[in-house]
């Protein structure tokens, strides 16, 4: 037996965890309003946001773990890193978080701290905050490097007046090599 769908308002974006139960899923649907889609784009600085849903389950995993199993789906405009045009993309990611109750922190006094291996492991506060999860799961799944259909980044060639300027060619460190091997070759097929 399960819960129905979240509704549609603030409340349902934060979850209780006192409040859930541990016998039956806790399903959400987060649909934001194009409102809320505008000040999601201006905070994970892209264009526009034409199009998100948030949608999944929290379930129990034994008796005080959670566990966080869903989609995101969006549909987002970024510039392209090279004309800076608007590029659209499409995103449908699964989305996995495991909420841990007596995850171990480590101490502060040490110098290193070592980052957990599993980014899906959270330490489980009072709350499982649907909507944060939501855009740190959009943030993490955007297109790193968009580009626009046919654009390439050019070459550069700067170098002093009167004098031939490097190119990508010439900096690559076994051309050379290549080149005196072929020349030892036809030196040694001559004798």
């Amino acid at each position: 037996m399960s819960k129905s769908p979240a509704k549609q308002d603030t409340a349902n974006r934060v979850l209780r965890v006192r409040e859930l139960s541990t016998r039956t899923v806790t399903r959400f649907s987060l649909i934001p309003t194009a409102a809320e889609m505008a000040e999601i784009a201006a905070e994970l600085d892209i264009r526009a946001l034409r199009k998100v849903r948030f949608e999944g389950e929290v379930s129990a995993m034994g008796r005080a773990d959670w566990r966080l199993k869903g989609t995101i789906g969006a549909t987002v405009e970024q510039s392209c890193i090279v004309t800076l045009e608007p590029v659209g993309a499409r995103i449908d990611e699964p989305v996995e978080r495991h909420f841990i109750a007596n995850l171990e922190e480590p101490d502060e006094e040490d110098a290193e701290i070592e980052m957990n291996e599993n980014e899906s492991i959270e330490q489980l506060g009072e709350t499982i905050d649907l909507w944060e999860t939501m855009i740190e799961s959009l943030a993490l799944a955007l297109p790193l490097y968009p580009r626009a259909k046919g654009a390439a980044l050019g070459e550069l060639n700067v170098t002093e007046p009167g004098k031939d300027a490097m190119t990508d060619e010439d900096a690559k460190p076994f051309a050379g090599l290549a080149a005196l091997k072929s020349q030892l070759e036809k030196g040694s097929d001559k004798e």
